[in-house]
């Protein structure tokens, strides 16, 4: 059994990443991707008018958390030097994980079970900001679940090998002066090997790269199940 056929078939209920007050119905899909003709009149180059974009949409629907953008090609990434190549070829634009879009110091909750492998601010413009990687051991399987774009104090006090429970609060979302300079959301991954990485992995790849972190990187949803 693969590691995505253990989440999505042996993994029960859904797993809370936010909040536990704010209720599934308030939760809503959102369309990050190239082919969104709403985002053209947005200027992603700033966190100001890409969070108006992004609270309008909240608004508008009368939710409170916007989710999605797995394996979703985005425009957002070629405003940072931190997913461009000189070959368009290798351009890094499709996600890797699933974003949580909702108010600043919203608490974020430990999927499963696990200790602290690693932690990091990652600071490059368009990057995580401050991130926490939990590693996990359920059954025969070892992964690692990964929470970026988190406010700096949530990773203050963690130290390698802390025992963390599921639906403890590990942080809280940071703002877009910490978190990258995005508006406030988690960006969630769950990571089978980590390949050596230290509070930080890949979280967009390129094209050529789909096959390897599709396996590599489980579809969150299989825990999720917003859908």
């Amino acid at each position: 059994m693969s590691l995505s056929d253990f989440l999505k078939y042996t993994v029960g209920k859904s797993v809370i990443l936010m909040a536990t007050e704010i209720e599934f119905s308030s939760y809503i899909p959102i369309d990050l991707s190239y082919s969104n003709v709403a985002l053209e009149s947005i200027d992603l180059k700033t966190s100001e008018s890409f969070s108006s974009f992004i609270n309008h949409f909240l608004k508008s629907h009368s939710k409170i958390i916007a989710y999605g953008g797995y394996m979703e090609k985005r425009l957002i990434y070629n405003r940072s030097i931190h997913f461009q190549n000189e070959s368009l070829e290798h351009q890094r634009n499709i996600h890797l994980g699933l974003d949580l879009w909702c108010a600043e110091k919203t608490p974020v909750l430990a999927a499963f079970d696990g200790i602290v492998h690693s932690f990091r601010n990652n600071i490059a413009f368009g990057d995580y900001g401050p991130t926490l990687i939990l590693k996990h051991h359920l059954k025969d399987f070892i992964f690692f679940t990964l929470y970026g774009h988190l406010s700096l104090d949530s990773i203050e006090d963690f130290y390698i090998g802390q025992k963390i429970q599921s639906g403890t609060i590990v942080g809280r979302l940071g703002g877009p002066f910490v978190n990258g300079d995005y508006p406030p959301h988690l960006h969630f991954q769950i990571i089978e090997d980590l390949q050596g990485n230290f509070g930080d992995y890949p979280g967009v790849c390129n094209a050529n790269e789909v096959d390897f972190y599709k396996d590599n990187c489980p579809d969150p949803n299989f825990i999720l199940k917003l859908q």
